[in-house]
């Protein structure tokens, strides 16, 4: 009821090929839960269409489970493996609810 309106169709097949960029990417086990989502872009000077992804990720070193927030300006149709951060900039990405930064 509050959440945003879509007026397009998601392609599930860009989803899951974002989903598959994002575990091989950063070495996710099957069991990691990876959300990707697309949503219209309302700012002026955005994209139309963003992808979102979030995904949680347990750190062994300490024993912590922790989320993980990309937000990508491009329709996931067009996102590839080159898109994402290098693996040593993942720990910029924690979302730990703090909404200091964009």
């Amino acid at each position: 009821m509050f959440g945003l309106r879509l007026n397009h169709k998601t392609d599930g097949q860009s989803l899951e090929k974002v989903e598959r960029c994002i575990r091989g990417h950063f070495s996710l086990e099957s069991d990691n839960i990876v959300l990707v989502s697309e949503r219209r872009g309302w700012l002026p000077g955005f994209p139309d269409l963003e992808t979102q992804i979030l995904f949680w990720r347990h750190d062994p070193a300490t024993n912590i489970v922790n989320r993980y927030k990309l937000q990508m300006f491009k329709p996931a149709a067009e996102i590839n493996e080159s898109d994402l951060p290098v693996g040593w900039l993942l720990s910029a990405f924690i979302d730990d609810g703090d909404p200091d930064c964009c």
